[in-house]
């Protein structure tokens, strides 16, 4: 998807160029996206989503000219450096994942942005999670991580996204609600009225 940008009343400008997604972008839920890595070509894309927060999966430091990005506009990152490998045996960390969740879960981070270097594995494993999260059922969750990972899926992020429990996450979404809706002050705690 290329969209020309245009001015204010409408008409190409003379300083307007094409606004492209970064590769492999999707929406996964409601002010909630995926991507491989943005470059300087889909800053302009966006800057159209109106971002709060990034999710970056990479364990490298994050590009300087995507940082001044970020800064620029108010978008706050949250990285969680996941490993990308090929290798069965090698493991994605638990807390990595549960502390992404952790962010996307918050409304107050939304709009947000999940990526990785190509928008498939790892990003692929924490949408997985969110999915089940949703309650989505394992073959439809499987599916959409197929269709990310362009014939290139791996056997360890599907079995991590089955075994993944999310028991582990009831706790912190009963927090998130209770914050987000301030019922963990004292004056506003939740009273409940034994007849």
């Amino acid at each position: 998807m290329i969209l020309e940008q245009v001015d204010e009343e409408g008409a190409a400008g003379a300083g307007a160029g094409l606004v492209a997604p970064p590769a492999n972008f999707g929406m996964v839920d409601a002010g909630v996206y995926r991507s491989g890595f943005p470059d300087a070509a889909s800053f302009g894309f966006l800057r159209g989503l109106g971002l709060r927060s990034v999710v970056y999966l990479c364990p490298e430091p994050y590009p300087e000219a995507n940082a001044a990005f970020l800064k620029a506009e108010g978008i706050r990152l949250f990285q969680f450096g996941i490993e990308g490998n090929k290798d069965p045996y090698v493991s994605i960390p638990v807390d990595a994942i549960v502390g992404a969740l952790r962010v996307l879960l918050d409304v107050r981070n939304h709009p947000v942005l999940i990526h990785c270097k190509r928008g498939k594995h790892r990003t692929g494993c924490l949408v997985g999670c969110f999915r089940k999260l949703q309650n989505w059922c394992l073959s439809s969750v499987f599916e959409e991580y197929h269709r990310y990972a362009a014939g290139k899926s791996r056997l360890s992020d599907l079995r991590f996204i089955e075994c993944f429990e999310v028991t582990c996450m009831r706790d912190c979404m009963l927090r998130l609600i209770y914050r987000y809706h301030d019922c963990l002050q004292k004056s506003k705690r939740l009273q409940y009225d034994v007849r």
